[in-house]
């Protein structure tokens, strides 16, 4: 298990309710506004396909991982996400940060996971709703589909292109931290919101999104 994976996994153990996606407006918890019942966010089989799209080919462990490097912008075209990507790490409660609210339109990156291309899980956060500051960035993080593209935009300019491996959603009381946090042999990214009915406290369930590295496109000589 490398450094980071380790250190992501004792974290994310500790703080399996990243989840809350309702609470009073903290770091540690996603605060959310109105209830969405899009299907968006029921449990679905991740091999079917919208119509009028085409899933691109999921990766083989073959792909080179890449150097270290902060990731500054998000890409998900098929759900129209391209979106700045913040800091994250731990609240003073020991959960897992999240953007604050004002920052709906965000992804954060949290920073004791590895970042996008490295090996292992790189773990990235967003809002569902946000009541009176607008949609957040992963409304519809749940209509990913297998194959379909993510794009992780890093500091020295390179750009991790990812294929979706899986998409689930998953009561917040049997989060699987291990699965989300634990060590891979490969770089992976693991994107979460919010799912499920809205409850006084928040949405019952989490949506993750696995995806595996599938190629990479550097900077040319002198640019970044």
């Amino acid at each position: 298990m490398s450094p980071f994976s380790r250190r992501a996994f004792a974290a994310g153990a500790l703080a399996s309710l990243l989840t809350a996606c309702g609470g009073h407006g903290t770091t540690g918890h996603d605060t959310t506004g109105r209830q969405t019942t899009s299907p968006d966010t029921a449990d679905h089989d991740t091999t079917a396909r919208r119509p009028g799209t085409t899933a691109g080919p999921v990766p083989a462990n073959r792909a080179r991982p890449l150097a270290r490097s902060v990731p500054v912008r998000l890409l998900i075209p098929v759900i129209g996400v391209d979106t700045p990507v913040v800091r994250l790490g731990l609240a003073a409660d020991g959960t897992v940060q999240v953007p604050p609210v004002t920052d709906h339109d965000r992804a954060g990156w949290y920073r004791h996971s590895p970042t996008p291309g490295e090996t292992g899980p790189s773990v990235l956060l967003g809002h569902v709703t946000v009541g009176p500051y607008g949609d957040g960035v992963f409304r519809h993080l749940a209509r990913l589909r297998r194959g379909d593209r993510i794009e992780a935009r890093l500091e020295n300019g390179t750009t991790a292109e990812f294929a979706v491996t899986a998409v689930r959603t998953v009561p917040k009381t049997d989060f699987p931290a291990d699965d989300v946090y634990g060590n891979v042999g490969r770089p992976e990214l693991r994107l979460i919101t919010c799912g499920g009915t809205r409850t006084g406290d928040g949405y019952a369930d989490n949506v993750i999104v696995f995806a595996a590295l599938s190629g990479a496109n550097s900077p040319t000589p002198g640019e970044r």
